[in-house]
């Protein structure tokens, strides 16, 4: 069984739990009595346990449908931004329970070049975003040095694309920025990174990746925390794919933001 920890979604199973049962009792033991028999406070009672509906409407859509979910860093730039909030389908990976999240159905599995969302391995409670490069049984090598990627022997193919421009500006420093696409699957997601390195590991030993587990990396290679650093992601961990940006909100850039409403996750 899978680690619990209590967020939003625990609550929401809580507070479904409790209505229902209040209600069930309060339908049951009151049970051909009139309003007036009833009396004032079991009425009031009776009134917030009516809330059982809706609770547990909304952790059903909540848990098996979709989440959305808010960029906090640039660490999957250019393809998100910060203050994007993106649509997560949460049931292509599997209908899963709430909370423990043990998967009840399995729907699919995340392919080479999904853009997913996760519980972060080393706390349950944070939800981190990043792209899947490697699957199970691939056998993955990153070089730092050269920002090449290495998948089962084999160099990924990428391609320069024009000078990265954006309506606002999120990382410290911008020179050198080198903006290419790279061949994942089926896909060619734009990533980029910088001459200077930031802060990150110029080697990364090759791994190959186990069952039931991904190897994932931002799309901004020298700003993000990935499985470079704290290793890859469990089977169990994941929460949905990430879709499509619905909203972006940054008051600074508010109009330049309207226009990414729609953008397509690739």
């Amino acid at each position: 069984m899978n680690e619990i920890h209590f967020d939003f979604e625990a609550f929401l199973t809580i507070a479904s739990v409790v209505t229902f049962l209040g209600w069930l009792y309060v339908k049951i033991k009151l049970r051909g009595q009139d309003v007036e028999q009833k009396g004032v406070f079991l009425n009031i009672v009776g009134f917030g346990f009516s809330f059982f509906p809706v609770f547990f409407f909304v952790l059903v859509v909540r848990t098996w449908v979709f989440e959305p979910f808010r960029i906090p860093s640039s660490s999957m730039m250019p393809t998100l931004l910060t203050g994007d909030f993106i649509y997560v389908n949460k049931f292509a990976y599997g209908l899963k329970m709430p909370v423990t999240h043990d998967t009840l159905i399995e729907t699919g599995h995340p392919e080479r070049g999904d853009v997913i969302v996760f519980r972060f391995p080393e706390d349950q409670s944070q939800d981190y975003i990043k792209r899947v490069v490697g699957v199970p049984g691939d056998s993955v090598f990153y070089d730092g040095r050269t920002k090449k990627l290495y998948l089962n022997g084999e160099e990924v193919k990428q391609e320069a694309l024009e000078p990265y421009t954006s309506f606002y500006d999120d990382m410290d420093n911008t020179a050198g920025i080198n903006h290419k696409s790279e061949a994942l699957g089926d896909r060619e997601p734009h990533m980029m990174w910088t001459h200077n390195g930031y802060n990150r590991p110029i080697y990364h030993n090759k791994i190959t990746v186990p069952k039931g587990h991904y190897f994932v990396l931002g799309d901004n290679r020298d700003h993000s925390s990935d499985s470079r650093i704290w290793g890859l992601v469990p089977e169990r961990n994941l929460v949905g794919e990430a879709k499509f940006v619905w909203m972006h909100w940054r008051i600074p850039h508010f109009f330049d933001g309207l226009k990414r409403i729609g953008t397509s996750i690739k």
